[in-house]
Order: C-alpha cells, then sequence, then structure tokens
C-alpha cells in the first residue's frame, strides 16, 4: 500500500494481522487506518491502536439494522444485569478519551 493509502475493515478483525497493522502505522507505511472490527475484540484498553493519532476505531457498528437490533437488545440485556450486580459493563463510553 502507499503511503497516503487507508485501511478500512468492516469485516473480520481476523483479516488483518493487527500486530503488522501496528507497525505500519506507527512507520508511516500506510496513512491510516479505519476499524469496526479488530482482533482482539473488544481490544484491551491498552492497546497501541487506541492511542495512534492515524487509527480510527468504531464500536462495531458497521451492520444492517436486521443484524444490529438483536445484538444491542442482548448486550442491553446483558449490561443491566450486570449493572445490578455491581459488576462493570460492556463497551463503555469514555466522553473524556473521545470514544
Amino acid at each position: 500500500m502507499e503511503g497516503h493509502a487507508w485501511i478500512v475493515n468492516v469485516a473480520r478483525g481476523r483479516h488483518i494481522v493487527t500486530d503488522d497493522l501496528v507497525w505500519a502505522l506507527t512507520n508511516g507505511v500506510i496513512g491510516g487506518a479505519a476499524l469496526d472490527v479488530t482482533d482482539p475484540e473488544p481490544l484491551p484498553d491498552d492497546h497501541p491502536l487506541w492511542s495512534l493519532p492515524n487509527c480510527i476505531i468504531t464500536p462495531h457498528v458497521g451492520n444492517t439494522p436486521d443484524m444490529a437490533v438483536p445484538l444491542l437488545s442482548e448486550r442491553i440485556a446483558v449490561n443491566v444485569r450486570r449493572f445490578a450486580s455491581g459488576d462493570d459493563l460492556l463497551g463503555p463510553i469514555h466522553v473524556e478519551l473521545g470514544y
């Protein structure tokens, strides 16, 4: 890929070798990455992709309403149970970090 090219992945996280992507982004081999899926998913909080200015990560929302509604409903139900039992929520939003 050329240095100005961006890679976009809305399919499967494993289609991209994550360590190689981090290297390519860090070393300017490619211009950037826009990822709706990652490997691993979810990314650990300390993963280097979170801090790269040329990487945009969305919360796995690149799907159709027919696919999203059941998944969202399940996530809400799970998080309500987790909240009620005092457990950490899945997929928290960190406004201060911009996501």
